[in-house]
């Protein structure tokens, strides 16, 4: 009886006799036997779009501080809530200052009554002193005291406006509309105006519709938009409100449209970058001061060849494609790489609208640099952009 190992050894060791034995250009022809799909590049004109990270910060932003010092009677908001401008947040003792007012009313009537004395007795002086009964000497001493009168008048109705405004003061009131963060101070606390030190701080309140967004642009962006600016392809941020759009850390589309309204004068000696800011609408209320985003910028527009990201091979450090020339040999090219534009991958550098690409068959271990095979024709469509 044979052993059946025995049998294994000789069926296996004679299909290996046979693959030995087969002529390379029988191999050859295997190998083009495989479906490979090719395309040329989608040419096309896109908008560029460059991205930079930011943060959200408030169009207006106060620090709520009294004008006056006293006693915190009243507090007339709940933390944390919308306030409109001109809503009373807090109320300072008022009885000090309604004193004060009072008081200077009084002296207003006082020095009116002098002003009103020494109206009358330059009146009564001035025919005396034509017939000389009254020398004249006295009677410009009539009228000088009543020009003394008539200053003190005017510094009791000075006295009585900074009485009145003190009284005023005691409500504080916001200054813009906007959320107002917590009271810092409660009820039964002296409050200073700081004339004799930092005033103190009561809340703040920060405006959320519109809100900004700033970013650092770097060096090399500055350069180009400058030069692009020269040449004549792109606009200036500083005299156009150039488009932007941003994305939040949970969202995947760049649906928040806003505007550029703010290029800083001068780099940053330190970080060798240019502070920007953009507007935008924030009816919501979901863009909140200090949050992170992604914002794209509006970059120009230019002619690029668009290709699926599949078709991208990473080689070391390189991103390569894979091309088909008239021999039908597959050849590695090296590319430079854009954004995403209509669900295709932009190359700014590398292929040429008569390439021929590999954009299937890239699973395949046998689709490598120098082998020949037989292409099959494709095309390469956009995404239908929103």
């Amino acid at each position: 009886m044979q052993n059946p190992l025995a049998l294994i050894a000789v069926a296996a060791l004679a299909q290996l006799m046979m693959a030995l034995s087969t002529p390379p250009a029988i191999a050859q022809q295997q190998l083009q036997a495989l479906p490979v799909t090719v395309a040329a590049p989608l040419a096309k004109r896109v908008t560029q779009w460059d991205e930079f990270s930011g943060r959200f910060e408030p169009v207006e932003s106060v620090e709520v501080r009294p004008r006056v010092t006293g006693f915190i009677d009243s507090v007339h908001f709940k933390d944390g809530q919308m306030v409109k401008a001109g809503d009373l947040l807090f109320t300072i003792d008022k009885r000090p200052f309604q004193i004060a007012v009072e008081s200077a009313q009084a002296e207003i009537a006082r020095t009116t009554a002098q002003v009103d004395l020494a109206d009358n007795e330059v009146e009564r002086a001035a025919p005396l002193a034509k017939t000389r009964v009254l020398t004249e000497r006295e009677f410009d001493k009539r009228k000088a005291d009543l020009s003394v009168a008539r200053a003190g008048l005017l510094s009791s109705q000075a006295v009585l406006k900074t009485a009145e405004l003190n009284l005023e003061w005691a409500e504080v009131r916001a200054p813009i509309a906007g959320r107002i963060s917590n009271r810092k101070v409660d009820v039964g606390n002296v409050v200073s105006s700081g004339q004799t030190g930092t005033p103190t701080l009561l809340t703040t309140i920060v405006s959320l519709d519109p809100i900004h967004f700033t970013f650092d642009v770097s060096e090399a962006d500055f350069l180009r938009y400058a030069r692009l600016f020269l040449a004549g392809q792109r606009q200036s941020s500083r005299e156009t409100a150039t488009p932007v759009r941003v994305k939040l850390a949970d969202e995947t589309d760049w649906k928040r449209l806003g505007k550029m309204d703010f290029v800083d004068n001068q780099l940053n000696a330190r970080s060798g970058t240019l502070r920007g800011r953009a507007i935008f609408e924030n009816k919501d209320e979901l863009l909140y001061p200090g949050l992170f985003a992604r914002m794209q910028l509006f970059g120009g527009e230019f002619d690029a060849m668009l290709i699926p990201d599949t078709a991208v091979i990473s080689d070391q450090a390189r991103k390569i494609v894979f091309t088909v020339g008239p021999d039908n040999v597959v050849k590695p090219v090296p590319v430079t790489l854009g954004t995403i534009v209509d669900g295709l991958r932009v190359v700014s550098s590398g292929l040429t609208k008569d390439d021929r690409i590999v954009i299937d068959g890239l699973a395949n271990p046998a689709v490598r640099p120098g082998t020949k095979i037989t292409p099959q024709p494709g095309s390469i469509k956009a995404a239908v952009s929103n």
